[in-house]
């Protein structure tokens, strides 16, 4: 018995070693950058400096969280978060399922090929470049679509500083930006589905679109699940690249979420124990609503975990 256990740990270490060592730098980096920084969460309690270090500074316990919720304006600063960030999931949330189910559609592999090339491109691309691209497009004086505006209605329209407008372009251009990239997940799921379904449901007499709802998206009902459940653990994170790009003074009262509170009174004036006690907060309701999200999805059999 003894020897053939060592004879199977022997045999799996050959089959899946190179696999092994292909995964440690992975796992290096998660516990170097991801798990390493967990230990810098205690600046949240205390008063930190650079002079006395993490370790060193004093403690100030629950002072940090009291003086970072008597700010008058955390209570506008939370809302457009998460009114910017509900909108950015759930508007934008439906975007890659539909572009996988449509690319799954197209038969002609070059142009698929062409098409996932396209869309998949913006994902790559940095929010400056992508920002360029908005301003070019929506800019006041110069922009394409003020010149079209101005040729209908006589006068540009402020696209970028009307605060609707501003908001629709959030929205549109995170969705352009990741959709393409998101839609790799479910085109996956898509080729796990048995072909022999789309037959019976054809010869049953399903068109197409009740071929996408009947045999489709419940055939990726658990990837779906999945995402929607990861999605939350963003709800309370705005990203700072696109507020930062896009933003401007005239919306300002809409794009002061708590990426850029952080960035202002972290970075800039030095208060990294305000700044980490936030975080800390904004983690805490992740972890709240991923479990939440989790706890429905498995009223419905779909669970995570």
């Amino acid at each position: 018995m003894k020897h053939s256990a060592m004879y199977t740990r022997k045999k799996l270490w050959v089959l899946n070693g190179p696999l092994l060592m292909m995964f440690v730098p992975v796992l290096l980096y998660f516990i170097i950058f991801k798990y390493v920084p967990i230990g810098g969460l205690v600046i949240a309690f205390k008063s930190y400096n650079f002079t006395d270090g993490i370790w060193g500074s004093p403690w100030a316990g629950l002072d940090n969280f009291k003086l970072l919720y008597s700010n008058p304006n955390m209570f506008s600063i939370i809302r457009n978060t998460l009114t910017i960030s509900l909108l950015s999931t759930f508007i934008g949330f439906p975007f890659p399922i539909l572009l996988a189910i449509l690319l799954n559609e197209v038969r002609k592999s070059f142009f698929k090929k062409a098409v996932q090339t396209l869309v998949y491109f913006p994902h790559f691309l940095n929010w400056v470049i992508i920002g360029s691209f908005v301003v070019l497009i929506f800019a006041q004086e110069h922009g394409i679509m003020a010149s079209i505006s101005k040729g209908i209605t006589g006068e540009s329209f402020p696209f970028l500083y009307e605060k609707s407008s501003w908001l629709a372009i959030f929205l549109g251009s995170g969705i352009w930006k990741e959709a393409g990239f998101s839609a790799i997940i479910y085109l996956a799921a898509l080729n796990s589905i048995d072909p022999s379904l789309y037959e019976a449901a054809s010869m049953d007499g399903a068109n197409k679109l009740k071929q996408m709802w009947n045999v489709t998206l419940p055939g990726i009902a658990p990837v779906i699940a999945l995402m929607l459940i990861l999605s939350m653990d963003r709800v309370m994170n705005v990203g700072f690249e696109q507020i930062y790009v896009l933003g401007n003074p005239v919306v300002s009262d809409l794009a002061n979420v708590i990426s850029v509170w952080s960035y202002n009174v972290g970075l800039r004036n030095a208060q990294f124990s305000l700044s980490t006690a936030l975080g800390l907060f904004e983690s805490l309701v992740g972890l709240t609503l991923v479990l939440i999200a989790n706890g429905i999805a498995r009223r419905f059999g779909q669970s995570m975990w």
